[in-house]
């Protein structure tokens, strides 16, 4: 029984292709980093009692974040799955890119990601966002309201 509750938890991580190679890069990176930690623990565990240490507990805690998300990421890449480029079937999917026009003109470009690879500054949206949300699904030449500080209806002008 605990076996399925645990396989209907797992949650599949939609990534571009990019995406995935940046997270195993910074995995490998992390991964590079326990030596040095790990020599760092040994130095510090001889400068005596560990109970008044802070320089060992500083240090053990520091591990113990990296332990952490060395974990997360190595759960995130066993349940990831990529997003093939998109077929140009004239909708807006998982990893199509969408070019917006305001009605003053304004273009606005974005690409539609899973939510680990979700990075606004870089044009690159989650499928779960209220934005990504409103445009899943939609074509060419639809309008489309976004929400900021004020509402905005934009056009879609462009789908790749």
């Amino acid at each position: 029984m605990q076996k399925i509750i645990n396989q209907a938890m797992k949650k599949t991580f939609n990534f571009t292709a990019d995406g995935l190679n940046e997270l195993k890069a910074e995995l490998n990176e992390l991964i590079g980093q326990r030596p040095a930690i790990a020599e760092r623990i040994k130095q510090t565990r001889e400068l005596g009692d560990l109970s008044e240490n802070a320089e060992y507990q500083s240090t053990r805690e520091e591990q113990d974040r990296l332990e952490s998300r060395i974990s997360e990421l190595e759960n995130v890449l066993n349940n990831s799955k990529i997003i093939r480029k998109p077929k140009t079937d004239g909708q807006v999917v998982l990893g199509s890119t969408v070019r917006l026009k305001s009605a003053s003109g304004k273009t606005t470009q974005f690409q539609v990601v899973g939510t680990m690879e979700a990075d606004p500054l870089r044009g690159k949206i989650s499928d779960e966002s209220p934005i990504g949300a409103e445009l899943m699904g939609k074509q060419v030449g639809d309008k489309v309201t976004i929400a900021n500080s004020e509402a905005t209806t934009y056009k879609i002008t462009h789908i790749s």
